[in-house]
């Protein structure tokens, strides 16, 4: 085992993961009951070269190029930092049911039909209700979404990473606003034929109050309604309906941004709904995200500090897992 200020760091590394390989060479094992503890192999990295990439003392790029070796931890650097801003924006983790990883964009999901005698009891001599559980014939849709960085290294050598992280983490975050975008067209028009959210009837003439939530609610037969996204200007509508008033809800919505209904289903604000529609699902059985690989960082250009066609981009897919978990409900504005 190689110790960690003496490793050998170089472009190929990022080949298989940079922090996987590193760890293979350098595990953390090792570091248990040390003053290392507690830092992964990049981190200790970091902490060999003596570079502070967090705080207002935090050290600038050109930190990373004093050798050949350091230069090599940016990437790893730019890839944690874009992660730190698509995992912030955190509706998108609170409304996926599962997260497959694949290595091809050629990706089948699941589907399966239940009988519909499946809630009766049998005789001892009579088999059980089936379940059938089939590939789709279908492939995923993958979508890429990223940025290029346009920028050269003189302009970014003496900023602080403090700085540059907040421009990367904001890529981030539109890279996941995007992403999230894609899981709504999924969970709404569906990913095959005959697969989208069921229409749901409002019970009133124009606008929506609180019968019309209620109505949702009671069309869930065989799952929970937990989950209910609307853009802006519906939301509001719905905030400000009397029953979402309540003391314990407002406190929820201002300390962590998420609104909590009387009926016990999630509110999350995305503008990539439809106008004077809200969709109702069961997040814990409704839609499949299928990650191609890990975030991808353009490491030559990187390293080699050719920033003006760096390239940071991430393929997702989404699949509908029942659609029968999924609602919608379109009502005319008052």
């Amino acid at each position: 085992m190689a110790f960690y200020d003496s490793i050998k760091l170089e472009k190929g590394m990022y080949n298989l993961g940079f922090t996987k390989t590193l760890e293979s060479i350098d595990p953390s094992e090792s570091y248990e009951g040390t003053d290392l503890a507690g830092l992964d192999a990049y981190e200790r990295q970091l902490k060999r070269f003596n570079i502070k990439v967090k705080g207002q003392n935090s050290d600038i790029v050109e930190s990373f190029f004093k050798s050949t070796d350091s230069a090599v931890l940016f990437p790893e650097f730019v890839k944690r930092t874009v992660k730190q801003g698509m995992e912030s924006a955190t509706t998108l983790s609170s409304i996926v049911a599962t997260v497959t990883n694949v290595e091809s964009d050629d990706y089948r999901t699941i589907k399966s039909t239940t009988v519909d005698t499946a809630g009766n009891a049998v005789t001892e001599t009579n088999e059980l209700p089936k379940t059938t559980i089939q590939t789709k014939t279908n492939l995923v849709s993958m979508k890429k979404r990223g940025r290029i960085i346009a920028s050269s290294y003189e302009a970014l050598r003496h900023k602080r990473l403090d700085l540059l992280a907040v421009t990367l983490r904001q890529i981030g975050a539109d890279i996941a606003r995007a992403q999230l975008g894609d899981a709504v067209g999924v969970l709404v028009t569906g990913d095959e034929t005959n697969n989208g959210a069921a229409a749901v009837d409002p019970l009133s003439a124009t606008g929506i109050n609180y019968g019309d939530l209620i109505e949702l609610w009671a069309s869930f037969d065989n799952y929970e309604l937990n989950t209910i996204l609307a853009n802006t200007e519906t939301m509001q509508t719905l905030l400000a309906l009397s029953e979402l008033k309540d003391a314990q809800a407002i406190l929820n919505f201002k300390g962590v941004g998420q609104m909590v209904t009387p009926l016990g289903a999630t509110l999350h604000r995305v503008d990539a709904v439809a106008d004077n529609t809200i969709v109702g699902f069961d997040r814990s059985c409704s839609l499949e995200m299928v990650q191609v690989g890990d975030l991808v960082v353009d490491c030559d250009r990187l390293i080699d500090k050719q920033l003006e066609r760096a390239a940071i981009s991430s393929t997702v897919g989404f699949a509908k897992i029942f659609a029968d978990a999924a609602k919608k409900m379109t009502y005319t504005k008052a």
